[in-house]
């Protein structure tokens, strides 16, 4: 991918804030920047999808996010997007197939990413009625961070789902 080009893309999003609550222009500078991306790159719906997704319309962005990875996405985007699928997929009433992308999402190579994934998976799980599960996921997340108690905080996520 082209430096000049990811670095403009990060100049878009560095500013995202600044366009009004409905994201109409902020999504007219992402589709300006995916223009320019040949028309089989998994990186154009990508970013379109990111620009629903951040503008209020996971319903827009599912499919895009989907197209994505069927274009073969890979590498730091392709986990950002299952991770944002999953969050859009909840907020649409998919909570389910947001807990099965996310839990295949776990047994992944470690990155930063790690705690976004369970994170993300803790909120699916809460809208499906499951929190203890998914507080379980967010202590042990946590516990990593603490300067104390980390083996305290890992045996309290445990036991939340111990029955």
């Amino acid at each position: 991918m082209d430096i000049a080009w990811e670095q403009r893309v990060a100049e878009a999003w560095a500013t995202v804030e600044a366009y009004d609550d409905r994201g109409e222009e902020f999504r007219k500078v992402i589709d300006s920047l995916v223009e320019e991306l040949p028309a089989d790159s998994p990186i154009g719906p990508f970013e379109r999808a990111c620009a629903f997704d951040s503008t209020g319309h996971s319903d827009r962005a599912v499919p895009l996010y989907r197209e994505a990875l069927a274009k073969g996405l890979d590498g730091y985007r392709r986990r950002r997007t299952v991770i944002q699928l999953s969050s859009s997929l909840r907020n649409i009433g998919q909570a389910e197939e947001g807990v099965a992308l996310l839990e295949r999402e776990l047994g992944a190579p470690s990155d930063e990413l790690d705690d976004a994934v369970r994170a993300t998976l803790a909120l699916c799980l809460a809208s499906l009625g499951r929190e203890r599960e998914g507080l379980a996921l967010v202590l042990e997340a946590l516990a990593a961070h603490l300067p104390r108690y980390q083996r305290s905080m890992g045996n309290y996520a445990r036991q939340l789902t111990e029955r």
